[in-house]
Formats: C-alpha cells, sequence, structure tokens
C-alpha cells in the first residue's frame, strides 16, 4: 500500500485512480491517516464483509439471548473460570 500526503493526492488524482485498480491507498494530513482510496472490487468485498460481520453480531446476540432464557440459575454464579474448567475437562 502505498501512502502519499493529502496536497500529492490533489495534484496526482488521476494517477491515484490507476494505482487503486493495483493496490490501495493511504492519504495523509499532517502525518496522519485521513483517508483510504480503494478500488471498486475492494469496496465491494469491504461492504459484504461488513454485512456478514453485522449478521454474525446478530446471530450471536440472538443466541446469547436464547441462551439466557433456557439457562438454569445456577449457571449466573459460575465464574470464568469455572467454566473453563467445565469446557476443557471432557477434552
Amino acid at each position: 500500500m502505498i501512502t502519499v500526503t493529502s496536497v500529492e493526492a490533489q495534484n496526482r488524482f488521476g494517477q491515484l485512480l490507476d494505482t487503486v485498480q493495483r493496490e490501495p491507498v493511504t492519504v495523509t494530513r499532517h502525518g496522519r491517516t485521513a483517508a483510504f482510496i480503494v478500488s471498486p472490487q475492494d469496496m465491494e468485498e469491504l461492504t459484504i464483509a461488513r454485512g456478514k460481520r453485522s449478521k454474525a453480531v446478530a446471530e450471536f446476540e440472538a443466541w446469547s439471548q436464547r441462551a439466557a432464557l433456557s439457562a438454569l440459575p445456577a449457571a449466573a454464579d459460575l465464574t470464568d473460570e469455572e467454566v473453563v474448567h467445565m469446557v476443557k475437562a471432557p477434552r
């Protein structure tokens, strides 16, 4: 990934559009990352990954709520160490 300043990005914008077809470009301002320029293909992949992550989080939250409803009251008293021991014990 190449890095350019915001001034360089302004002066070489057309060239950067060609460059991002091969690799993303980091744009900095005052020494800090200000933006990334990516190809449409990379953006599509990022969007798909974000959607999958959101779906996975929603599914995990739904599972967690179902598990909480079906858990025995004693489960709330278990420590993290006890849970880890119970998971590892059968192995």
